[in-house]
């Protein structure tokens, strides 16, 4: 990423909204469980514009490494899809057993702002053991990926929809740099992930 989008990341950091009702009405509960999922969802059109945009491709193309070295597009999106199935495998497990959650604070926004500018930054990040390279296809066709994608796309609008309304303003994601964050925080991470990967994807089909 150029340095003049790096400073554009930095002049659009906008603080995420912190939920802190007073009561929970049936109301107040509809409206957060709908601009959460509303916020997954746009996030969700994110990824759906990137694979039209791959769709001309041919899979020869997709499938090819960059001259430096590195994943083709096809393993990146591959490896987008992973984060995303591994981070609702995680929430999923952590409510399993109904742990007391914290409200986020201005703090989960200050980590959230910090690892927003280190993603958009040349910085280059160890890929998490549960998205290492050896669980990442060596090849696959762009139909079969975006499959997978829209299965995991889908599991998350129903898994928003129903949090438990008592969860709605607690910080129950953990990120392993960024700790806990907000569920509109968690949305913003993934597509911040998906931002940051997206570059990539285009550059290695060039």
């Amino acid at each position: 990423m150029e340095a003049s989008e790096r400073a554009k990341v930095v002049k659009d950091f906008w603080v995420d909204e912190i939920w802190e009702p007073a009561t929970f009405t049936a109301t107040t509960i509809l409206n957060m469980h709908t601009k959460i999922v509303s916020a997954y969802l746009a996030h969700a059109a994110r990824f759906e514009d990137l694979f039209r945009e791959l769709e001309p491709l041919n899979e020869a193309l997709l499938n090819q490494k960059p001259e430096n070295g590195g994943w083709s597009a096809i393993q990146t999106l591959h490896h987008l899809i992973l984060v995303e199935e591994n981070s609702l495998a995680y929430l999923h497990k952590k409510l399993s057993f109904n742990p007391k959650f914290e409200k986020p604070g201005l703090s989960a926004s200050i980590r959230l702002f910090l690892l927003r500018i280190a993603l958009f930054s040349p910085i280059k990040f160890k890929a998490p053991k549960s998205t290492a390279p050896e669980i990442i296809p060596e090849t696959e066709n762009l139909s079969k990926t975006k499959a997978r994608w829209q299965e995991i796309r889908w599991k998350w609008v129903d898994f928003l929809e129903n949090i438990p309304p008592e969860l709605l303003d607690k910080a129950v994601y953990k990120h392993p740099r960024a700790g806990r964050l907000s569920w509109l925080q968690t949305i913003t991470f993934l597509r911040l992930h998906l931002d940051r990967h997206r570059g990539q994807i285009l550059r290695a089909v060039r």
